[in-house]
């Protein structure tokens, strides 16, 4: 499956035009061509030297230099059987999040084919680099409700290759799948490991204004030889309470071996819960609170007595300047029992507080 994600991206950009004249479609523009940019500053007053947020922070993480955070031109081909994905880009986040992909691989986002196996049901087989089945948020700023994404986001994958066959049902209330990856936010397995992760995903949409989600990932990340077997289950609920009131509640849980053969696991969770008050057709204000533990390191090691436990607190102010122009800006808290924020050149304090404003544009 190494081998695959390559091969898909090069036959899409060779046979993205005829494949979308090709076959049975829904309609007479089965090529979509669509593109989107987020340019921000953001003002870290720890004034880190190197002007980096905290290690575990992934998108949005250059500090007091005007950044773009991500820049994407997507191609999209939908017909009745057949559906693809090409996505090529650029910025922070993809530097950040791609670092250990080789060459090109940086810059692909996203690459995958899809069939569907089923002339009467909604059952799919997709196939290639695809976003990730686990959370509420994406590198997509202008689709979440804060211009950061959650810790939960953060430090579970944004991306995964491998396969996922799901099925939603006739009236759309449910959508299951079943996944084979390559591992914990990868496109080409880790050295030396040789067996693949499962996921499944499940979400109920019982109408406009309830969704809940259960996404699942276990695997071994590291070589055979290390081999430390990680369980990870992802539950949240997005809710729309009135016309202008809407709210996001969720939580990742994990475990993984303490070393390869072991009966003992290290644990780490994250609650989050995220309001939403949509003053008026433009104006939109969030708030956010959350608390992450990982206290033996698991996903975020510090070297620190307590480990890994930190408190954040957000406030967000989105205005839509017009259909296709976002401004955003939030002002974030961080708070953790250690010193494990740096501050200037070599010292390191327990608390962070940051502000940013972003432009986010899409066509």
């Amino acid at each position: 499956m190494n081998y695959l994600l390559p091969l898909i991206a090069l036959l899409l950009g060779i046979s993205i035009t005829s494949l979308a004249q090709a076959g049975e479609t829904n309609s007479e523009h089965p090529l979509t061509i669509s593109g989107y940019a987020e340019a921000y500053y953001l003002r870290d007053f720890n004034k880190p030297a190197n002007n980096k947020r905290p290690e575990f922070i992934y998108s949005h993480n250059r500090a007091d230099e005007p950044s773009i955070n991500l820049a994407l031109i997507h191609a999209n081909i939908s017909t009745e059987r057949f559906r693809a994905n090409l996505g090529i880009a650029t910025g922070t986040y993809m530097r950040a999040n791609y670092a250990a992909e080789p060459g090109l691989l940086n810059n692909l986002y996203e690459a995958n084919l899809g069939f569907k196996l089923s002339d009467t049901d909604e059952l799919w087989l997709d196939v290639g680099v695809m976003p990730s089945h686990i959370g509420f948020e994406s590198a997509i700023g202008k689709d979440n409700w804060t211009v950061t994404r959650s810790l939960v986001a953060e430090n579970s994958p944004y991306f995964e290759t491998g396969a996922k066959l799901s099925y939603t049902s006739a009236d759309g209330k449910w959508m299951i799948s079943g996944l084979l990856l390559n591992g914990w936010q990868r496109i080409q397995r880790a050295d030396g490991n040789t067996t693949p992760a499962i996921g499944h995903q499940l979400t109920y949409k019982p109408n406009d204004r309830v969704t809940v989600n259960s996404s699942s990932l276990i695997g071994n990340d590291k070589s055979d030889q290390q081999r430390q077997m990680r369980y990870f289950h992802n539950l949240y609920g997005q809710f729309q309470l009135d016309r202008q009131w809407s709210v996001i509640a969720g939580l990742d849980i994990g475990a993984e071996q303490v070393e390869k053969g072991s009966s003992r696991y290290h644990t780490w969770f994250a609650p989050v819960i995220i309001a939403r008050y949509s003053a008026t057709d433009k104006l939109s204000l969030a708030a956010r609170a959350e608390y992450y533990q990982d206290k033996h390191g698991v996903i975020v090691s510090t070297g620190t007595p307590d480990g890994f436990q930190v408190f954040g607190y957000s406030f967000n102010v989105d205005y839509r300047i017009s259909p296709h122009l976002l401004w955003r800006n939030e002002v974030r808290k961080f708070n953790s029992p250690d010193a494990i924020f740096m501050k200037g050149n070599d010292t390191f304090t327990s608390g962070n507080l940051m502000a940013v404003t972003a432009l986010a544009i899409s066509f």
